[in-house]
């Protein structure tokens, strides 16, 4: 009978630690496709460049200042750069620049970086790149999400184009 009382409780225990907020399975960030002209403002430019596998995990962010949040990437600190400060228009120029300078590149993909409201927070600008240099264009997964009004950021390849570099690289002896 006592073994059933723990059991029940244990069970109504992890039932109600599951369904709260603090141990809940956390949720992205969504993003969605936009337009250069609705980029507005001032902004901190990031640019994110990852140190191995041919450098094609390129991409800039742009978070928009004076909002609660602030974006803070999951990586080296040596693989990124922050500029502060730009007009929007600056702040899409530089960014274009630093991401489309592969020899692979096609052209870049602007989306907005939504909140859990819907609201635009800032915007991400990556490259796509040529179909048959990879397999796919869109060699990267970025996933966003909010922890302390900080937009944590993680970058990475897709497992297939990962792969496919990583193979590249040991075939020409680079991975040994």
């Amino acid at each position: 009978m006592k073994r059933a009382f723990q059991f029940i409780f244990i069970s109504i225990a992890v039932s109600v630690l599951l369904q709260s907020d603090s141990l809940a399975a956390e949720k992205y960030l969504k993003t969605e496709e936009a337009t250069t002209a609705e980029v507005q403002g001032v902004y901190t430019l990031i640019l994110y460049e990852s140190r191995h596998l041919n450098v094609v995990e390129t991409v800039a962010i742009l978070d928009r200042e004076g909002d609660p949040y602030i974006f803070e990437l999951y990586a080296p600190e040596f693989n990124y750069t922050v500029k502060n400060g730009l007009l929007a228009k600056e702040a899409l120029q530089e960014a274009e620049k630093f991401v489309s300078w592969h020899s692979s590149f096609w052209k870049t993909q602007l989306s907005r970086v939504l909140d859990y409201k819907g609201n635009a927070i800032g915007y991400e600008l990556k490259p796509l790149y040529h179909l048959l240099t990879f397999g796919v264009s869109d060699v990267l997964d970025i996933y966003y999400l909010i922890r302390d009004n900080k937009v944590v950021t993680r970058i990475r390849l897709i497992p297939s184009v990962e792969k496919r570099l990583f193979d590249l690289d040991r075939m020409k002896g680079i991975g040994k």
